[in-house]
């Protein structure tokens, strides 16, 4: 039995929310399609009726689907059809992923899916917003255990004043494009980047989008009053408590002796007697139940590290709840790349590469958004043995690609633009070691190797993590988490940023949400351990970044030329651009706006491929000095290309300082010569003269044999042979 089609309808930042529940999807424990402005999403949540079998987590998987024809493309390729999901897709899902799994209750291990699909694309209403309101509705009105609704709001900085869901205009000259999400009494998601905004401006954007999310809670939780359904019970997955007690005071004393080690091989090897002893004990009284056993050592260890945090302020490496782990930066590690940074902090260390392309070399995008081409791109790695594993390389995974995202997007605001700077910069970050925070790690890498390569980068930029640790109305914050804290703490609070401002944010949540005064706090002690950072390491590594590049690296010029001579530089079938390319070892990209760049490992010969795109572009004038190729020699003087399709006549008078019988005397055919342009007749020929570059630049001086007198003879005769 269908069920009954419902429509409801409000305002969200200005623009009509519709929300459409029972046409469609009649199968899916929740579904609903959200119209926002003429953005369209389709949202499906599904759960499996009974637990998967032999998993320690709760199995989400959160899949957000770009269709082409969402914006009237049909997709390339063979195939015709979408493929893998876009990096942006990726990071995507994984935003709407952090807010809602905390919500989930955490003793469930039935499958979890869901999947939104943007059906038609509306620049001016963001159909990620658009998702995550969706997922929520989807979710509440489901039967699926959800302790939502949540709400989800785009913060822009337009001329000094927040605003909410920016329309792609707005968003053109904001200042930060922060993605804030709620729940009814908390800030759930923040996933933040920024033109180096200030703290207090931050925090005041963020309460900003926290304030509008209100407004959609209430909206959503008027919706699951009317059509929600009952939420179905599950198997719980947790131990018993008794199980639980008697593990943990078997084991207690050997936990805390293993934790307490700043050496995270020391800890893995002293815990590895403690199981084996569990386990020969428990494994009989409690048969065919090891995972449980094994989740009762975690919640052990679980419990140690917060009651030493909590009660005694004390950490499992002894630092302060303010101190950084050891650090080292180190440049120059590799030889022949373009730029290198070694970025170490405890057993955190990032190995980050620098290599610039031309502007060819930039990324081709295939989404459904306006962005096609990207020229600042990170990559980041994490093999397995960054923690000591022996699992094979699959590629990147999506844990792998938000990272590298993350680390991206803190640098781009202190990327110099394509005309000051132009060239494609590809920065590669390797975890060689982990032991937490490696993407606050690879941003302080890639500022060391960006400065290394001689990137003329506007600031230096620095990461840091915050962690959390709360219990009922306590909570307190710890600087620099290393994994540990991260596993059984409450908050992965990362920000990176100048000494200025911030230019990202990206918190992971294992509780509800944050009250205001836990995000000042992070945003402050965030702050002031990225300035130590910079100041006490980074800088005294790479004081700001080399005067010169690489000699590895492709040197670049540019310049911009008129639209309409875009055709004479390319020539025909492209011709003389592929000439230019063959004879000066160069490479030229001309974009639509009429820039030109020319790249290649010899900088003379990047000039003299702009001096032939300059002779092409602007008419020679009387009096400029040019190297040309001579084409054809005549009797009484030779031909000289001086760009592809400008050719002039040196007479033979003016092809040396001494008198000439005979032009092959001089110079042959493909001879490269310097000519200095003497007139330009009414019919546009050029008129050449060797003997006057010569005089000119090299600073010869004429014999006195009236050589430097023209032939009027020879040169009638010249004017008559070519007035064709």
């Amino acid at each position: 039995m269908f069920e009954k089609f419902r429509t409801f309808e409000t305002e969200f930042a200005g623009r009509p929310l519709v929300v459409e529940t029972g046409k469609m999807t009649q199968l899916a424990n929740g579904a609903c399609l959200v119209r926002y402005g003429e953005t369209v999403v389709h949202v499906a949540v599904t759960a499996a009726s009974t637990p998967r079998e032999g998993v320690d987590f709760f199995p989400l998987s959160v899949d957000y689907e770009e269709k082409q024809y969402a914006v009237g493309k049909i997709p390339g390729g063979y195939g015709k059809r979408e493929g893998r999901p876009s990096e942006k897709a990726i990071l995507v899902s994984r935003v709407i992923d952090r807010p809602i799994r905390p919500l989930f209750p955490k003793d469930m291990r039935n499958d979890v899916s869901i999947v939104c699909t943007v059906m038609a694309y509306d620049p001016d209403c963001l159909p990620e917003i658009a998702s995550m309101v969706g997922t929520s509705i989807a979710l509440s009105i489901s039967d699926v255990p959800w302790n939502g609704p949540i709400s989800a709001v785009s913060v822009g900085l337009v001329d000094g004043e927040f605003v909410i869901n920016p329309t792609k205009e707005q968003r053109a000259v904001s200042k930060m494009a922060v993605t804030v999400a709620s729940t009814d009494s908390r800030i759930a998601m923040i996933e933040a980047g920024a033109d180096i905004v200030p703290d207090d401006v931050m925090y005041n954007g963020i309460m900003a989008g926290h304030n509008a999310n209100q407004s959609i809670i209430e909206f959503i939780k008027s919706i699951q009053t009317e059509i929600g359904k009952t939420k179905f019970e599950y198997p719980s997955n947790d131990p018993e408590p008794e199980m639980f007690e008697a593990i943990k005071e078997f084991s207690v004393e050997d936990i805390k002796y293993a934790l307490d080690t700043d050496d995270k091989l020391v800890r893995e090897e002293r815990l590895k007697p403690v199981y084996e002893a569990v386990h020969a004990k428990f494994d009989e009284i409690y048969p065919e139940q090891a995972e449980k056993i094994d989740e009762c050592l975690y919640k052990t260890q679980k419990f140690v590290v917060r009651r030493w945090l909590l009660d005694e302020q004390k950490r499992v490496d002894g630092r302060k709840m303010d101190e950084i782990r050891p650090l080292a930066s180190e440049v120059g590690v590799l030889p022949r790349v373009h730029g290198s940074g070694l970025f170490t902090r405890g057993q955190t260390q990032v190995l980050t590469v620098t290599t610039l392309g031309s502007v060819s070399d930039q990324q081709a995008m295939d989404g459904i958004d306006d962005q096609v081409t990207k020229r600042y791109i990170h990559h980041y790695n994490f093999p397995s043995y960054s923690v000591g594993e022996t699992k094979p390389s699959r590629g990147p995974g999506r844990r792998e690609i938000g990272h590298g995202a993350l680390a991206e997007r803190a640098l781009v605001p202190v990327i110099p633009s394509v005309e000051e700077f132009p060239y494609t910069i590809r920065l590669v970050s390797e975890i060689l070691s982990s032991n937490g925070s490696t993407s606050q790690g690879s941003i302080c890498g890639s500022t060391l190797s960006l400065m290394d390569a001689g990137v003329p980068i506007k600031a230096p930029v620095a990461g840091i993590s915050c962690g959390l640790i709360t219990e009922g109305d306590r909570w307190m914050t710890m600087v620099d988490i290393q994994g540990l804290e991260d596993f059984f703490g409450d908050m992965d609070f990362k920000v990176a940023g100048t000494h200025e401002g911030i230019t990202a944010i990206q918190m992971d949540l294992k509780i509800s949400g944050l009250t205001p005064e836990m995000v000042k706090e992070a945003l402050y002690k965030t702050h002031k351990a990225r300035d130590y950072i910079l100041d006490e390491v980074m800088l005294k590594a790479i004081p700001e970044p080399r005067k010169e590049l690489s000699k590895y690296a492709p040197k670049m010029l540019s310049t911009v030329i008129p639209i309409e001579k875009i055709r004479e530089v390319i020539g025909s079938g492209g011709k003389v651009i592929q000439k230019i390319c063959a004879e000066c070892d160069v490479k030229i990209d001309i974009e639509e706006d009429g820039h030109v760049f020319i790249s290649g490992l010899d900088i003379e010969k990047c000039k003299q491929a702009m001096n032939i795109v300059d002779t092409i572009v602007n008419d020679p004038e009387p009096g400029a000095i040019y190297k040309g190729k001579v084409t054809r020699i005549m009797d009484f003087g030779a031909f000289v290309e001086i760009a592809p399709g400008k050719e002039g006549l040196c007479h033979i008078s003016q092809l040396d300082v001494r008198r000439t019988e005979k032009v092959t005397d001089v110079v042959n055919v493909d001879d490269v010569i310097i000519v200095k342009v003497l007139e330009i007749d009414d019919k546009g020929r050029l008129n050449l003269s060797r003997r006057e570059a010569l005089i000119e630049v090299e600073g010869l001086k004429p014999e006195n044999d009236n050589a430097q007198r023209r032939s009027s003879n020879s040169r009638s005769n010249y004017r008559r042979n070519n007035n064709h």
